[in-house]
C-alpha cells in the first residue's frame, strides 16, 4: 500500500470512526470524593450564587422617577437689634422649584442699596495705582468689579485704586460671618414626594406609602428607628446621617445627596417594595489648598425709587444644596432567563466528568492502568467479524 493510500485511510478513520462512552467503575475513595465534591461546588454556585444572590431567573427593568420637594421653617436674624429680620421659605429657598435638587441658604454677605455709579475698585495687585496712567479706560477684568474709567482715585487714606463703573458700593465678600446667620435652618423640614414606575411590569409606587395618611404626615419626621416610612426630613437629621455637623457645614455651604433606592423584587413571594433612604456629602469639604470650599452664588433683589433711580440689594448666598438621587432595578420571574440558566447549570455539570477523568489520569497511582481501561481500540477486521457473527446468529 502506497503512502498516499495509507494517509487517506488514516484520514477516513479519523473522520468516520465511532466513539462510544464506556462505563468504568473504579472503587477509589479519593477519586469518588473529587467527583462528588466538584458536583457539589457546581450545584452550590448555581443555586446559591446564580439563583439566590444574583436572581438570574428574573427579567429586570430600570426605574423611571419624578421628584418634588417642599421646605418649611422660619428663622430670625439680628434678633438682638432693634430691627430683627424674619426669614421664611420664600427668602431662603432659591429657586423655589428645582430639578431634583433644592438649595437652602444658611449664611450670606449682604450689600444693600447698590446703584450704578462710579467708585474705587477693591485693592489688589492688579487694581492699585499711583496715577491715572496705571488705569486703562474701558478695561474690564473678569475677576474685578466693573469697567475701569481711566482714573486713579482714593480707596482709603493710604491706598489708591482704579475707578470703575459698577454697582456701588462694591461687595466685600471677605466679611463672611463665621457662624451661620440662619443657624435655625437645622430645624427646617423638607417633604420629598417621589413617584416611580417600572413600565415593563406596569408597577407604580410613591414614597408616600398607602398606609400613610394626612394626620400622620402632620406629625411625623423621618427616623430609621421610629418612622422609617415618613417622607418628611429635618435638615439637621439629613446632615447628621451623612456624618457631618450642620452648623459647621452651614457656614460656607456644601452639597449633600439624598439617595432613594427603589431596588425591588416583584415576585409574589418576595414581599413588598419600599424605598430605602441614605445620605452622603457629595462635595469635598477639604479641597486642595482650601481653595473655593463650600457652595455659594450671588443673586440680587431690585427696587425702583419714586424718582426713577434703580437700586438693588446684592446677596452672596452660602448654603446647602440637597441633590435627590433616585435609582433602582426591579426583577420578576421570567421563563426565558430561567431556561437559559438551567441550561448553563447542566453544561457545568457535564464538565464534572471531564475534571474527574483528568484527576484520574494524572493524579492517581494507577493512572496507566486506568488509561488503558478508559480507551480501548478495536481493530477493523475484528469489528467486521463481530458484525458477521451477529448477522449469522440473527439468521439462526
Amino acid at each position: 500500500m502506497s503512502k498516499s493510500a495509507g494517509f487517506c485511510q488514516g484520514c477516513l478513520h479519523y473522520v468516520f470512526d465511532y466513539e462510544t462512552p464506556k462505563t468504568l467503575v473504579i472503587p477509589n475513595i479519593r477519586l469518588g470524593f473529587a467527583f462528588r465534591f466538584t458536583q457539589f461546588l457546581v450545584v452550590l454556585y448555581v443555586v446559591g450564587y446564580v439563583c439566590v444572590v444574583q436572581k438570574a431567573y428574573q427579567v429586570t427593568d430600570s426605574v423611571i422617577s419624578s421628584v418634588t420637594t417642599k421646605v418649611k421653617g422660619f428663622a430670625l436674624t439680628n434678633a438682638s437689634d432693634m430691627d430683627p429680620r424674619l426669614w421664611d421659605v420664600a427668602d431662603y429657598v432659591i429657586p423655589p422649584q428645582g430639578d431634583h435638587s433644592v438649595f437652602v441658604m444658611t449664611n450670606m454677605v449682604v450689600t444693600p442699596e447698590q446703584t450704578q455709579s462710579r467708585c474705587a475698585e477693591l485693592p489688589s495687585p492688579s487694581t492699585t495705582c499711583t496715577d491715572d496712567c496705571d488705569c486703562r479706560e474701558g478695561y474690564s477684568d473678569p475677576r474685578g468689579s466693573g469697567i475701569q474709567t481711566g482714573l486713579c482715585v482714593n480707596y482709603s487714606l493710604t491706598v489708591q485704586t482704579c475707578e470703575v463703573l459698577s454697582w456701588c458700593p462694591l461687595e466685600i465678600d471677605t466679611e463672611l460671618p463665621q457662624r451661620a446667620q440662619l443657624a435655625a435652618a437645622e430645624n427646617f423640614t423638607m417633604l420629598i414626594k417621589n413617584s416611580i414606575t417600572y413600565p415593563m411590569f406596569k408597577f407604580y409606587r410613591r414614597n408616600i406609602l398607602p398606609h400613610v395618611n394626612s394626620s400622620y404626615l402632620k406629625r411625623c419626621k423621618f427616623s430609621r428607628a421610629t418612622d422609617p416610612d415618613c417622607p418628611i426630613f429635618r435638615l439637621k437629621d439629613i446632615v447628621s446621617e451623612a456624618g457631618e455637623d450642620f452648623q459647621d457645614m452651614a457656614v460656607k455651604g456644601g452639597v449633600l445627596g439624598i439617595i432613594i433606592d427603589w431596588s425591588c423584587d416583584l415576585d409574589w413571594w418576595a414581599g413588598k417594595c419600599y424605598p430605602k433612604y441614605s445620605f452622603r456629602r457629595l462635595d469635598n469639604k477639604h479641597p486642595d489648598n482650601n481653595v473655593a470650599p463650600g457652595y455659594n452664588f450671588r443673586f440680587a433683589k431690585y427696587y425702583k425709587a419714586p424718582d426713577g433711580e434703580e437700586t438693588r440689594t446684592l446677596i452672596k448666598a452660602y448654603g446647602i444644596r440637597f441633590d435627590i438621587i433616585v435609582f433602582g432595578t426591579a426583577g420578576k420571574f421570567g421563563i426565558v432567563p430561567t431556561i437559559v440558566n438551567l441550561g448553563a447549570a447542566l453544561s457545568f455539570l457535564s464538565l464534572v466528568p471531564v475534571v474527574s477523568d483528568w484527576f484520574m489520569l494524572t493524579c492517581t497511582r494507577k493512572r496507566d492502568l486506568y488509561g488503558k481501561l478508559k480507551a480501548t481500540y478495536m481493530a477493523e477486521d475484528t469489528v467486521a467479524e463481530d458484525v458477521s457473527m451477529g448477522t449469522s446468529y440473527g439468521t439462526q
